[in-house]
């Protein structure tokens, strides 16, 4: 290992250009769970390979094993069909490897030249910092991307930090680059961009691309195949040119269970599920938000001056990239973020986000992060589901409390919505992601409703909890509720809003019909590209 040491940052190791990977077997588990179990696939070199998905699938186990972050107990890698022992990420930086995770690892106190000459790992004592700049900028001639060399990542657009991430890869020159979910915070056109280039650097020969997505327009667009994973095993491998969005979604979800009929990636801005009601152009405003203001976690303004309106029967969908003030906008709504300045009204009324009001103007809410935002962690499931109404009847009689009723009403919400649990009596921290959601769920759809605010509400979940809350919300607005969903995901919100707006740096800047919604246009004001 000591040659690799003492190799100048960007020299090429011993091998040079894509890879071929094979995964033969391979297995790995956390005490008595199987995260992976006996996957074999083999990546082509210079293809873009996709890895798809639902959480929990065992997507980040295998790449985590490539890239030397764990070790499988069974099955081997091989790299151009020699098998390797990777025990560590020098291991796999060695033999090419490259990995650009999902969340950012650069540091914010060091500017962009540092951070791409930091990624190589072994910085001499005195840098000549005019070659270098000199190196760094041909480098950067080479790719589509122009980060300016002396900002920070503090300063850096979400964007700009991903372009970032991957571009201190790239200076490494690998032989695979991995890629985890790497278009989450960006707008289409960037994920476009991204993803482009990485395809034509594949292309090229330089290198060869494993790329874990959920996104199934991304499959389609820049992958030449595609292996589909489900609770641990490779359960379908094909070419992307010999597969569709359909297919691959009845894979995910297992064989022989019917793909949802809203899951192909080309599904028609007017979907099916938006198709069944159309707002009538006269329904009362259920919603109205009129110059609201509210500060950010740091004391400066996060929502200035914002207004919107929802009318009963509709679902407005709030689009933008994650950090641009939709989560304070919400949080306002809801009560858990103190408001400035600015006026909401609840079918006429005014609403201070009390808990007698959301009672009485029957609002509810399907917060981000349920089991942080909308539970208390150690309750049970049945004392969480009672949180709205625990001191009304019948779930309270004479201000005492009845907790037979909380839980024979509990045991029906859990058979109603598939709540897997240990009982109505097991802590709600005990639940998976998807079933802390559908417990929130029961509690928040219970009865009449006039205002639904959603903020992406199907984060992190399986396919099957996705179709069942969307048709949830389909629900609400069906019998005449106004709801506002707030989502990082477009392909949600062209599927389920009536009309969408888009938030860019804590204001409305632009708003469409969402039938007439075009996926570029929406980009462009989500990059803060336009102000309206």
């Amino acid at each position: 290992m000591d040659d690799v040491s003492t190799q100048p940052i960007g020299a090429l190791p011993a091998a040079t250009g894509a890879l071929a990977l094979d995964i033969y077997r391979l297995t790995k588990r956390f005490g008595s769970f199987t995260a992976m179990d006996s996957v074999t696939m083999r990546v082509e070199p210079g293809t873009v390979h996709a890895l798809l998905g639902e959480n929990g699938a065992g997507k980040s186990t295998l790449v985590k094993c490539v890239a030397g972050y764990q070790r499988a107990e069974e099955g081997s890698i091989l790299i151009d069909g020699r098998e390797q022992e990777i025990a560590n990420p020098v291991v796999a930086r060695a033999l090419g490897v490259g990995m650009v995770y999902q969340h950012f690892t650069l540091a914010p106190g060091m500017t962009v030249a540092e951070n791409l000459l930091l990624a190589g790992g072994k910085t001499p004592a005195l840098i000549d910092w005019r070659r270098k700049r000199a190196e760094l900028e041909a480098f950067l001639a080479t790719t589509p991307f122009s980060l300016d060399l002396d900002r920070r990542p503090s300063e850096l657009a979400a964007g700009e930090k991903q372009k970032l991430e991957l571009l201190k890869q790239l200076y490494l020159r690998p032989r695979l680059l991995i890629l985890d979910e790497p278009t989450s915070v960006l707008t289409p056109q960037e994920a476009d961009e991204v993803l482009g280039h990485v395809r034509e650097f594949a292309k090229s020969g330089l290198c060869t691309v494993l790329i874990i997505t959920h996104k199934f327009r991304e499959v389609m667009a820049f992958a030449d195949s595609v292996t589909v994973l489900r609770r641990g095993k490779a359960v379908h491998h094909c070419r992307v040119d010999h597969t569709d969005p359909r297919r691959l979604a009845a894979a995910m979800m297992g064989e022989g269970e019917a793909p949802p009929p809203e899951s192909d990636a080309e599904v028609p801005a007017g979907s099916a599920l938006r198709a069944m009601k159309q707002t009538a152009a006269d329904a009362p405003i259920a919603l109205q938000v009129e110059g609201l203001q509210a500060q950010g976690d740091r004391g400066t303004l996060a929502v200035h001056d914002l207004s919107l309106a929802v009318r009963a029967g509709e679902i407005l969908g709030v689009a933008g990239v994650s950090g641009n003030g939709q989560r304070e906008l919400v949080e306002a709504l809801v009560g858990q973020r103190p408001r400035l300045a600015g006026r909401v009204t609840v079918m006429g009324k005014p609403y201070g986000a009390r808990r007698e009001e959301n009672r009485r103007l029957k609002l509810r809410s399907l917060p981000e992060e349920p089991l942080r935002n909308a539970c208390v962690g150690d309750l049970s499931v049945a004392e969480n589901m009672a949180l709205r109404d625990f001191d009304q009847p019948p779930l309270a009689r004479g201000g005492v409390l009845n907790f037979a009723a909380w839980r024979s009403r509990a045991r029906e919400w859990i058979a109603e919505y598939g709540v897997k649990t240990q009982g109505e009596d097991a802590p709600i921290r005990s639940l998976s992601g998807g079933n802390v959601q559908r417990a929130v769920l029961a509690r928040e759809l219970a009865g009449d409703i006039n205002v639904l605010i959603a903020a992406n509400p199907v984060f992190g979940l399986d396919f099957a909890a996705v179709r069942e809350i969307h048709g949830r919300i389909v629900q609400v607005r069906q019998k005449g509720g106004g709801v506002l969903l707030v989502s990082e995901d477009l392909d949600e919100l062209l599927e389920l809003a009536d009309r969408i707006v888009v938030m860019s740096q804590g204001r409305i800047v632009f708003e469409t019909s969402a039938a007439s919604a075009q996926r570029h246009v929406l980009g462009a004001h989500m990059g803060g590209g336009h102000h309206a």
